[in-house]
């Protein structure tokens, strides 16, 4: 057998203890020196999630945070505040949107940590669903005082941060900023109202190297679907002679199936391509289905078939095809 010289193992052995020290050193180094969502040795970037306690919020929460990014994690109450600081990665935010002395504190907190903003994710959102003649008008200001003054209030607050960065705004919207129908006027009001702002949002900011990303999501689990749950119920016992009770009652029972849906794991997943991509879409619809894809197309193309209609300037099917071509192209 071949005998190795002691000094030799010795300096082997010592060898195995540099390196085992210098793997142990990397496995607990601090987040701040590990490598990043971009694949970088440097401090990770920071975000801000709103509506990070629960529901799609959370799991884009904790996706990001897996992935090497450092996320602010809006929420309300105290407990899912300590809940959201156990995760790593992660510090919990008291970040009420419509409240605009929490988001004062909110800027001021992310200035103080010195990390920067890379992007902030509107996902904070409630809805309600009810005839648009029998709504109560404060569900319906309520509504649209989170759905859609909320991203506008929350990116005008974090705008010189994403400016410096020249970084992303992420808007959650929905399917629903394309589809609407009985009962569900409100929320799709304030989806439609998220489409226009973002789209507008985009072309303000690009000249400042700041992109904007609208995710499109349907029908996943989300703690949406109980409070809608109970906001539909108080609905029909306001107002038990409604000429849409049937259809209330109805709705009430279908959103017994929300707890079915899959998890939100390609929302996050879009979010993650929003925020880090060198070319980030402006739309992701992202749904657990083909019939809601399918649906929601279609009715973005009878919407341009109706605005046809009725145009001096109608145009023939060869040149709306050709129109079609035309930003398939620009949008491969």
């Amino acid at each position: 057998m071949l005998r190795v010289p002691r000094f030799l193992a010795h300096r082997a052995s010592r060898r195995r203890h540099r390196a085992l020290l210098a793997l142990a050193a990397t496995l607990l180094a601090p987040v701040s020196t590990t490598l990043t969502a971009q694949g970088n040795a440097a401090a990770p970037r920071a975000v801000l999630v709103t509506g990070a306690s629960t529901g799609i919020g959370r799991t884009i929460t904790e996706h990001l945070a897996a992935r090497g990014w450092f996320v602010y994690g809006g929420a309300r109450r105290a407990e899912d505040i300590a809940e959201l600081n156990a995760i790593p990665n992660v510090q919990g935010v008291r970040l009420d949107v419509t409240v605009p002395a929490e988001l004062d504190s909110a800027v001021a907190l992310v200035r103080r940590a010195g990390r920067g903003l890379h992007g902030v994710v509107n996902n904070a959102g409630v809805a309600a669903m009810a005839p648009l003649i029998e709504m109560d008008d404060r569900d319906m200001t309520s509504l649209l005082e989170v759905n859609v003054l909320g991203p506008f209030r929350v990116t005008k607050a974090f705008a010189p941060l994403l400016l410096e960065a020249k970084g992303r705004v992420v808007l959650i919207s929905s399917i629903s900023g394309t589809l609407s129908g009985a009962l569900l006027g409100a929320y799709s009001m304030s989806k439609h109202a998220v489409e226009a702002y973002g789209d507008a949002l985009a072309a303000e900011l690009a000249p400042f190297g700041v992109g904007v990303s609208l995710v499109e999501p349907g029908n996943f689990r989300s703690a949406i679907g109980r409070t809608t749950s109970a906001q539909i119920q108080r609905a029909i016992d306001a107002n038990p002679d409604s000429r849409y009770a049937e259809q209330m009652r109805a709705r009430l029972a279908g959103m017994a199936n929300y707890d079915r849906y899959p998890e939100p794991t390609a929302v996050a997943e879009a979010v993650a391509h929003a925020l880090g991509d060198a070319a980030p879409r402006r739309r992701y619809m992202v749904v657990p289905a083909e019939r809601e894809a399918e649906v929601t197309i279609r009715k973005a193309i009878d919407e341009l078939v109706q605005l046809n209609q009725w145009s001096a300037y109608r145009y023939d099917r060869a040149a709306l095809v050709r129109m079609l071509d035309s930003s398939l192209v620009r949008h491969p």
